[in-house]
């Protein structure tokens, strides 16, 4: 599950009260809103045990990971348990035809072994605050641009406030649409390294097929060590780093789950749009959702027939696929499940009852025009929307535009006439090694195709009046070939060549990017969607804003008695609930969990998604499971009803005494619009049992010596 630029929405009845299992709470408002609750469901720990800033607790132990996923620390040395697809892209950047860990899988028999992963950090969230009456006060009085300008320097002064002096950094987000302001601080480690990931075979069995499905028997699971300088502060690699001493680290337990049991993730989820009206839904179904399957699938089967002929293309584009193949699998399966749970039609008759309580003489002067307002914004950004979701997919689709993206500081510093040698050498060096990633993770074979296939979707799918006029001249100059225009881009373009670029680069001139066909018509898509559409939408893009902000104000004070939760914004999260089957449709019932019997009969050699490796197959015949089967029976992965979405992807499921069980993974397929509209009888987070975990560190991979870093309780 990773990162969605459309998420989720409350689904909201006349008289409802929040229940266990639906809701991303704010630890620090764990014992007033929900500690009863969770006892109830069976917690054994106190509300301190999970998150307080004096005392360790659940919340030291689990990371933001790499700004897109969650990592738990499960030893006390630094070692870090996350997803397989969360490492994908280190596994994949540490492989080569020589060294295929994707295929073959990767573990470090000693820590000298551990490879550092550049780029890659795991925050630790070190404490929160409600700094909301400080920011909305900046604001008071104010309005529109004045308004946003003030808060924002309230918020930079309070950031500024919690870091002085310290290594810690900080961020204050809106929650509530801008009805409330929270302060997080941070404690950043930059050197964090692989340890050991199973094969493909394991961390990615079922592939698309299985992704966001039930059953499920994928071992999604890779483990990283995070260190830190020897006085234990954060800093930058090193050789005389040291594994971390963490604060705290998460007990595995033996024990397994049954049904019923209690469950609790921790954890970073994304991004939800649970507060969503009618008109956000209608614009996901009917405009942006197809426009995103559309564009990824051509690009998906693009990619897929180069990676399928060729193995070094495989190994350059295994992560760029998975990461694409994703989210198109769950744009299909939100738009089927918003469609099918009839949100459009739960929403307008959410939004009859707020505009009755709305139209009340104490609320008509400051809520009644809320949703007319929220009307006439989407009525004008519904224009556009279709151009912008072909922007973000079709034209920033294209490879060699990452590319480019990387050069804009260089391009910015020509442009602005800085010659200074000193001062362009440093700008370029610091882009090398993105320059070094891009060509390493792609080639002319599949960017060509892919540049021809999306440059022709733009043009017959969109309305010219969304045609930058550099696209126009480029269109009538070829009189439609973009093949041929590509090839002749490819073979002239110094930004196609790797060589080429770094002699470009050696000595940068403003021309050499002047004088480039496809960054000139780049920047001109750049110029419509940033400057030529923004503009003409700022003021129903502002109107919806402050309407937003109106409607949820108003529903929490029409609804007091209910416990609200914000929308997911990549802040620490905690939900609760319960190991749980469920009815996907009449007449089938799936189990809780799955087992390696399920691995065996999915076995299909000719088909790479359900391939079993020899090793594992060796194991099951002689059911040589080590002491992580439960009576005789090796458990693979199981569901509960957490609410999640993506970032979560990697975050602990904790049990009552806050022992790990699981690493949550996926959600399921048929409560896919989750992020929009929570579905209580349908939504289940899927999990890779803890005790397959080890099964595979142990038994499969022999590395042991990971094990015996942790604290097993039995």
């Amino acid at each position: 599950m990773k990162k969605s630029l459309l998420a989720t929405l409350i689904l909201l009845t006349v008289s409802f009260y929040t229940k266990a299992d639906e809701g991303m709470w704010l630890l620090m408002h764990l014992k007033k809103m929900n500690y009863e609750d969770m006892q109830k469901k069976g917690l054994k720990l106190t509300p301190e045990e999970i998150y307080d800033i004096n005392k360790p607790g659940l919340k030291d132990a689990v990371v933001q990971l790499g700004g897109f996923c969650t990592g738990e620390i499960i030893s006390p040395n630094g070692l870090m348990l996350t997803n397989h697809h969360c490492g994908y892209d280190a596994i994949q950047g540490f492989s080569s035809l020589e060294n295929d860990y994707l295929t073959n899988g990767f573990w470090a028999m000693k820590k000298e072994e551990e490879k550092p992963v550049p780029g890659l950090f795991a925050m630790f969230m070190v404490r929160m605050e409600d700094v909301t009456d400080k920011v909305l006060a900046a604001g008071a009085n104010l309005s529109g641009s004045q308004r946003e300008a003030a808060m924002k320097a309230k918020m930079a002064e309070i950031r500024k406030k919690a870091t002085e002096g310290m290594h810690y950094i900080a961020e204050v987000k809106s929650f509530f649409d801008g009805n409330e302001y929270y302060l997080f601080v941070y404690e950043k480690y930059n050197d964090v390294r692989l340890v050991g990931a199973p094969p493909s075979a394991i961390g990615k069995f079922g592939g698309d097929t299985d992704n966001w499905m039930w059953p499920r028997h994928t071992g999604d699971f890779c483990l990283f060590r995070v260190y830190s300088a020897p006085d234990g502060k954060p800093a930058d690699y090193n050789a005389a780093n040291i594994p971390l001493k963490p604060r705290h680290y998460l007990p595995i337990s033996l024990k397994g789950v049954q049904k019923n049991d209690y469950a609790m993730i921790l954890g970073y989820p994304g991004k939800t749009d649970r507060y969503l009206t009618s008109y956000g839904v209608k614009q996901a179904i009917e405009i942006d959702q197809p426009a995103r399957v559309k564009l990824r699938g051509t690009r998906l089967e693009i990619m897929k027939k180069e990676m399928d002929a060729n193995d070094a293309i495989r190994i350059q584009y295994a992560s760029h696929y998975a990461q694409i193949s994703n989210y198109w699998k769950y744009f299909i399966g939100q738009t089927r499940g918003l469609k099918r749970l009839k949100v459009y039609d739960k929403k307008l008759a959410e939004e009859k009852e707020f505009q009755n309580w709305a139209n009340t003489e104490a609320n008509k002067n400051k809520y009644g025009n809320v949703l007319n307002n929220i009307a006439d914004a989407y009525s004008v950004l519904n224009k556009s929307a279709l151009a912008e979701t072909y922007f973000q997919e079709c034209i920033l689709g294209i490879e060699i535009n990452t590319l480019y993206i990387k050069l804009f500081n260089i391009y910015g510093t020509l442009k602005s006439g800085i010659k200074d040698e000193a001062t362009l050498k440093e700008i370029v060096e610091k882009a090398k090694p993105e320059i070094d990633d891009y060509f390493k993770n792609h080639t002319s074979i599949v960017d060509k195709k892919t540049m021809v296939a999306m440059l022709t979707l733009y043009y017959n799918d969109i309305d010219k009046s969304y045609h930058p006029k550099e696209f126009t001249d480029l269109h009538k100059k070829y009189k439609g070939n973009f093949t041929k225009y590509v090839d002749e881009y490819y073979a002239k373009s110094v930004f196609t060549d790797k060589s080429k670029l770094e002699k470009a680069l050696s000595k940068p001139e403003l021309k050499m990017f002047e004088k480039d066909t496809w960054f000139n018509v780049l920047l001109g898509f750049i110029t419509l969607a940033q400057g030529n559409i923004a503009a003409a939408n700022a003021e129903a893009e502002n109107k919806l804003t402050e309407a937003t902000r109106l409607y949820i104000e108003g529903l929490r004070k029409m609804q007091p008695n209910r416990k609200f939760y914000p929308n997911a914004n990549f802040t620490m999260r905690l939900t609760y609930g319960q190991v749980l089957d469920y009815y996907p449709q009449d007449a089938v019932h799936y189990n809780y969990y799955t087992t390696i019997d399920g691995i065996m009969e999915k076995e299909d050699p000719n088909n790479e998604e359900f391939v079993v490796p020899a090793k594992l197959k060796e194991l099951y015949e002689k059911k040589d499971y080590g002491p992580y089967a439960e009576n005789g029976v090796l458990k693979v992965a199981f569901i509960s009803d957490n609410d999640i979405t993506g970032g979560n992807s990697g975050s602990p499921v904790i049990n009552a005494k806050g022992e790990l069980i699981g690493c949550a993974f996926d959600g399921n397929w048929e409560a896919m619009s989750g992020d929009i509209a929570f579905e209580t009888n349908l939504q289940r987070t899927i999990s890779v049992d803890i005790r397959y975990v080890l099964f595979v560190i142990d038994k499969f991979a022999g590395a042991k010596h990971l094990i015996d870093e942790m604290t097993l309780v039995r």
